[in-house]
């Protein structure tokens, strides 16, 4: 990748250090937990003698705070507010196929189950990055991908299903020529989205003191507060001739009730069912005209009147079989706050944002943004639950096979091409390229009509619309660098500066300040770690046998920057060469407080442990033990360990003692494995059942103190629990808490940012949450690479990105349509922060190259304990969090990463490139 002229911009993580208290306790400490989503309760609902009348285990957030106590509304940050998968993201077909030239395969896989493949050539938002956007329709649901597209290599239809892990056929696909299909296939995806588009949320008006169904239902009229709370959701239209989206109302003749509450929240049309807008029946105490519609919604907020002390509301006082969520929400006059509580059916999947603690809300349209963002994500969760999913995949089986029968007498007739693995762009013989350019110009038409038709009835993603006043996301980019003119191999976070390996040899870099040499060619540095508390610069350098692991002491390479020394050399770092590292290919180092320094070093297949001596008067954030020149003395050699193959990827593991339970992940072949440190025992840890595999990292996380694993390879990320030790061997089993998502495109780097993890590839980062790996993000970032991943998180592209302006939630309540974006609304981040960071966009320039970073926290990065992470193959970066923080650490291979960046970027078969590029990609 050139990097001559390259300009660099840092995107800064500033808010986790501004977040809730329950948001915290994952951002700060580096760990994963799942009790900031709630804990599942027995909740149980009795009548007045006291007898069970109902009972359900739902899942209770509530902010980790006990209500019952008073409390004092929190200052709450929006930073964390997602939507989750959102429909201009997966909805794929409509966004890139529908209206445009694009190819649709029809074919049956080895179990005889009928498949439709789409692939289109698009260009990335006139970025110049021309890629495959495909889609595999089958009845479990749909997979999609992105691939590269290469002018010298043509890409085959047998080529896009192996890396959809589809291999074997019945019967071969078969190109479907006929426009009529896009209709086919459109239905497809909207089955599948299951009309997420749009939503109907129950409200329901509960006074003080009422416990059942029947009384809830029974109020005529809300209270002030209650109309003020109306207010706040939406805007109260008149049913009768309402032409928007419905939710089940009747527009027609008023039998739903005169008027109702409704608002649009990025791009999704949102219909209210308020209870005491819905008919009023004073013979019927059930009230089931009401009960009809709110019983029928998958979610409801009761807003319950009254002081806190008072008996809450439980679900088990709904009997509805089909709401699966219930919003509580109580205003407190005092204050003027609201408060909420979230209650999710036990089967829900975990959804975001996390309430913050404790769940108090102030600043009403805060609240709004997030109620409304809360209760989109739970509906999209409970459609996943296996009452919906199971459902839908038996639709879609139907649809699919319909299909395929439909299509199938026309096997021998022209609408379906008998070439089983053509080219997915092949060029029409001339003979016939009219025919070919009529069919093309009535296809195009047909899917246009479509489109349009499909917007016009307000069933199609829009653009993701700003809804909040100058919000801001963790992810915005900042200028760090510009016209750095070498070609970085790897870098590491120095205090404010970033310390990094070139062909011109190692560079201290800082803002603004002249660029210092501190080695010289002649050491040329593969992997790095920055240890400032340990004041420690751990590097391996050269390659081959010639790679050696270098120690030295920052202090001593500080002292030389300071008083301009003569710039060292290989020849001068003699002393600094650890024993018994010579040849080693790869290396991973643990550092967190109340545990020794431990290095992994990976000498073809042997793993070498090396510790730093224990001293009694030093613990791991305490000075070395002398102040000498060269600090290899500290360290010793430990044991060996022999593997079966070269480690590609390794990751060290902390065990929940420390003694003799610690472990080593190290990726090979097709498989991860763990390896006890003490006795060198491996033991199997996931197997990957396809023919070729591209390992991308290991990353550690730490659930509740448990150790568990990210292991992502391919377009794969799973989660695997890793239990404490039991009679000398790990617990590896299936577990509740495991799951794994997929990447739309194949990542060379993957970085945990809690609560977030990024994946990076040459022309996107695409952010994802780790508690559920759900979408929130995806941006555009030509030629992109990344650089260092400790404190902040360095990576240089061809173009700066940044943002638009942005208005309120309550101002966007109305229709909006698809917006054409500028060529900077590609990464658009920002969040609540006393820093500024960069609004205005930054001018791209022909091969000029920039280089970014994105901080992961707002403090200084030489405050507190150091975790090390590194994850990808180029560098090895360590992360810095607060002194009570746990680690993350990954290492994998970089010289083989080195050498991809040296040939095309097209030319690796899995590797996956950006997807959102054509509109705004801004979450908001």
């Amino acid at each position: 990748m050139e990097l001559s002229s390259a300009e660099a911009v840092s995107t800064r993580f500033l808010g986790l250090t501004q977040r809730s208290v329950s948001e915290d306790l994952g951002c700060r400490r580096g760990e994963f937990s799942r009790k900031h989503y709630g804990s599942v309760e027995l909740l149980i609902s009795s009548d007045a003698d006291g007898a069970i009348q109902r009972a359900g285990r739902f899942r209770v957030e509530n902010g980790s705070s006990d209500e019952n106590t008073g409390y004092t509304p929190g200052t709450w940050h929006r930073t964390d507010v997602h939507l989750e998968n959102p429909e201009y993201y997966t909805r794929w077909y409509f966004k890139y196929f529908l209206g445009k030239v694009h190819q649709n395969y029809i074919g049956t896989d080895s179990e005889k189950n009928p498949f439709f493949l789409s692939v289109v050539l698009s260009d990335q938002n006139n970025q110049r990055v021309p890629q495959y956007h495909s889609i595999l329709w089958r009845k479990t649901g749909t997979q999609k991908i992105c691939l590269p597209y290469s002018p010298t290599k043509t890409l085959s239809v047998k080529s896009i299903l192996s890396a959809m892990s589809l291999e074997k056929f019945e019967k071969g696909p078969r190109e479907i020529f006929h426009p009529d299909i896009q209709k086919d296939l459109l239905v497809l995806e909207e089955q599948e989205v299951n009309g997420s588009v749009n939503f109907k949320f129950g409200v329901l008006y509960a006074k003080d003191g009422q416990l059942t169904d029947d009384e809830m239902f029974s109020n005529e009229t809300g209270s002030e507060s209650f109309q003020r709370f109306l207010h706040l959701l939406g805007d109260t239209i008149t049913l009768k001739g309402w032409t928007g989206y419905r939710g089940g109302l009747d527009t027609k003749n008023d039998t739903t009730g005169t008027f109702s509450i409704y608002t649009v929240y990025q791009g999704h049309e949102i219909m209210f069912h308020v209870s005491t807008m819905l008919p009023y029946s004073r013979e019927n105490k059930q009230q089931v005209e009401r009960k009809r519609h709110i019983g029928n919604d998958i979610v409801t907020i009761v807003f319950q009147e009254g002081e806190e002390t008072a008996p809450a509301f439980k679900p088990s006082m709904i009997r509805s079989h089909f709401t699966h969520i219930f919003a509580l929400v109580r205003y407190n006059k005092q204050n003027d706050s609201y408060r909420l509580k979230i209650f999710s059916e036990e089967s829900v999947p975990l959804f975001g944002p996390p309430l913050p603690s404790p769940p108090v809300f102030t600043n009403h349209q805060e609240f709004r943004d997030f109620v409304l963002v809360k209760l989109i994500n739970g509906e999209k969760a409970t459609l996943e639950t296996p009452t919906f999913s199971q459902k839908r995949q038996r639709t879609l089986d139907m649809l699919i096979r319909s299909l395929y029968q439909d299509l199938m007498p026309d096997l021998h007739k022209n609408m379906l091409n008998r070439r089983s693995f053509s080219d997915v762009l092949p060029d029409s013989p001339k003979s016939t390229r009219k025919k070919e350019e009529a069919r093309q110009a009535e296809f195009v038409r047909l899917g246009q009509a479509l489109k349009l038709k499909t917007g016009v009835k307000g069933d199609a993603p829009t653009t993701l619309a700003t809804t909040s006043f100058c919000k801001k996301e963790p992810w915005e980019s900042q200028s760090f660098c510009s016209n750095f003119p070498h070609e970085v191999v790897c870098a590491d976070s120095w205090g404010q500066s970033l310390l990094v390996s070139t062909d011109a040899g190692i560079l201290l870099i800082d803002d603004g300040q002249t660029t210092v040499q501190v080695f010289d060619k002649t050491l040329q540095i593969k992997q790095m770690h920055v240890l400032e508390a340990l004041d420690y610069l751990i590097a391996r350098t050269d390659k081959g046998k010639d790679s050696r692991l270098l120690v030295f002491r920052l202090s001593s390479v500080q002292k030389d920057i300071e008083t301009k020394q003569v710039i060292r050399s290989k020849y001068d770092c003699r002393e600094n060469k650890l024993e018994r590292t010579k040849g080693c290919h790869l290396y991973a180092i643990n550092t967190h407080h109340s545990s020794e320094l431990r290095i992994v070093v990976a000498i073809r297949n042997k793993l070498l442990l090396i510790t730093k001596k224990y001293n009694p008067c030093n613990s791991l954030t305490g000075s070395s033990l002398s102040l000498s020149e060269s600090p290899v003395e500290e360290f010793q050699y430990i044991r060996e360990i022999c593997l079966s193959d070269p480690p590609v990827v390794m990751t060290l593991v902390d065990g929940p003692t420390g003694d003799s339970d610690n472990m080593i992940c190290v990726a090979y072949r097709h498989q991860f494995d763990l390896v006890n440190e003490s006795t060198g025992e491996s033991y199997r840890l996931h197997h990957i059942e396809a023919n070729k595999v591209n390992f991308v990292a290991a990353i550690d996380v730490y659930e509740d103190g448990e150790a568990g694993l990210l292991l992502c390879y391919n377009y794969v990320c799973q989660y695997r629990k890793v239990y404490p030790f039991n009679g000398g061997s790990p617990l590896i089993q299936p577990s509740a808490y495991d799951f794994h998502f997929s990447w739309n495109q194949v990542p060379y780097a993957v970085v945990c940012a809690f609560p977030y993890i990024l994946a990076f590839t040459t022309d996107s980062i695409e952010i994802r949450l780790v508690v559920n790996g759900n979408l929130v993000h995806t941006a555009v970032v030509p030629e992109l690479q990344l650089v260092a991943s400790r404190s902040d998180i360095y990576f240089k592209a061809t173009a700066a990105v940044s943002g638009s302006s942005h208005s309120s939630s309550k101002e966007m309540s109305s229709r909006s349509s698809p917006q054409t974006p500028t060529a900077y609304d590609m990464l658009e981040c920002s969040l609540s922060s006393s820093e500024g960071l960069l609004d205005e966009p930054i001018p791209k320039t022909e091969g000029a190259q920039k280089q970014k970073k994105v901080s992961r926290r707002q403090s200084d990065p030489k405050q507190g304990a150091v975790r090390s992470t590194s994850s990808d193959r180029i560098i090895s970066a360590s992360f810095e969090s607060y002194s009570e923080g746990r680690h993350l650490s990954t290492s994998s291979d970089p010289d083989s990463v080195a050498n991809r960046e040296e040939s095309s970027p097209f030319s690796y078969p899995f590797h996956l490139t950006s997807l959102y590029d054509e509109d705004i990609i801004d979450l908001k």
